[in-house]
């Protein structure tokens, strides 16, 4: 069944995927994340999200966090650079519960400042949790190395000394300078018509006024060719090595997400995987990852080993990534490569509420939702010579940068 989109008079756009189904999965995808926020005020974003579920002009936290579970369904939300998403699984007559808390919890909070003071706390000990974890903290720290002094930067979850020091006017200003009802979509994935759906948009959020945020984009800076090694009281080494890649527009952007998935994606037969774990016995983990923003992107590779290891570790990662640079992979390679991301991919829109959220992106990006078919085509069109352009410039290693976790002493 095909989709429906339609627009609010306010701006906000609906998609509706049909779906038979008891369950029902929907969103509401903000385009504003930490990406947006100012200097001195970072973590904004994220700590909006945490107070949205508290209190709003109707709701005490109890009845916000209540107002779905009482009927088995769940709530839950997160933020990315660029995105706030808030998300519900209920049953199917429920759909205007989970509408009607969603509109209130992101157009009529309070922000109370007690609530304010003891949610600081709560992301405090998320901070401590995420330092205790040298794979998670590697990564974070890596992006503020390759996006020095830029938004795209620092920590989702921002730094402690902005945090202790947010007030509830900040919280406002963020949301009044960012949170546009143009560039909000709300996805629902269920057993609707049309018409079913547009009552329910109409009826919770057909009467907002029109919202129109001024989004300040600032420069994306890209520190590269630095290496930097940090020693911690850790139990192993942690390395990742990276550079800036592709954003959201840019067409070569299929033809790296192939080749990530070729080199360190998804699954136990990756390049790196068989080549670092599996032939030499080196890292338990090792993988890659491409991450797609709006104006640049970020490719890296990540392993953990013994600290006596990490050296051959850096030489194997470098002798797969000058092999990809050397000659063109064959077309039979390339194939393979095509069908497994193809299956990969397939798989994954088995997860419905990953399909509705990666459907209100694709409105937020593209202003269209691309469809399987429409994905498919556009990984048959990469050629192995674009791989090789692709591996030549992407692996450079004068555009490197590297972040080394060794253990102390």
């Amino acid at each position: 069944m095909d989709n429906h989109i339609f627009r609010l008079e306010n701006g906000i756009r609906v998609i509706l995927h049909p779906q038979q189904s008891t369950i029902t999965h929907t969103c509401m995808l903000i385009n504003a994340g930490s990406g947006d926020e100012v200097e001195g005020k970072f973590g904004v974003a994220h700590f909006i999200e945490h107070m949205l579920f508290k209190q709003t002009e109707r709701r005490s936290t109890n009845q916000i966090l209540d107002r779905l579970e009482s009927v088995g369904g769940d709530l839950n939300a997160y933020t990315t650079k660029e995105y706030t998403c808030i998300h519900a699984s209920i049953l199917k007559p429920y759909l205007n519960r989970a509408l009607d808390l969603f509109e209130d919890i992101i157009f009529h909070s309070t922000f109370p400042e007690n609530e304010i003071e003891k949610e600081k706390g709560v992301i405090l000990d998320e901070m401590a949790s995420y330092l205790d974890s040298p794979e998670d903290a590697i990564i974070d720290d890596f992006e503020d190395l390759i996006f020095k002094n830029s938004s795209l930067g620092h920590n989702i979850l921002g730094l402690e000394n902005d945090l202790k020091g947010i007030q509830r006017e900040d919280l406002l200003t963020f949301i009044e300078s960012n949170y546009s009802t143009e560039d909000i979509v709300i996805g629902i994935a269920g057993d609707y018509t049309k018409q079913n759906v547009e009552k329910l948009a109409n009826k919770f959020f057909g009467k907002l006024p029109l919202r129109q945020a001024e989004k300040t984009n600032a420069d994306t800076i890209v520190n590269i060719g630095e290496h930097v090694e940090v020693v911690k009281p850790i139990n192993q080494a942690h390395y990742i090595l990276g550079t800036q890649a592709y954003g959201i527009q840019d067409d070569r952007k299929t033809g790296l997400l192939l080749l990530n998935n070729q080199l360190g994606g998804l699954g136990m037969s990756s390049i790196l995987n068989l080549s670092i774990r599996e032939k030499h016995g080196i890292a338990y983990t090792i993988e890659s990852n491409y991450s797609l923003y709006s104006n640049t992107g970020l490719f890296n590779i990540y392993l953990g080993t013994d600290e006596e290891k990490i050296e051959k570790a850096k030489k194997l990662i470098w002798k797969e990534l000058n092999k990809l640079k050397a000659a063109p992979i064959s077309e039979s390679q390339l194939n393979k490569v095509k069908n497994k991301f193809k299956g990969q991919i397939a798989l994954a829109e088995e997860n419905r509420m990953s399909m509705i959220i990666t459907e209100a992106k694709n409105l937020l990006d593209y202003n269209q939702i691309i469809t399987l078919d429409e994905v498919f085509r556009k990984i048959d069109e990469v050629t192995p010579q674009l791989i090789f352009e692709i591996s030549t410039d992407i692996f450079d290693e004068s555009k490197m940068t590297s972040l080394t976790f060794l253990p102390e002493e």
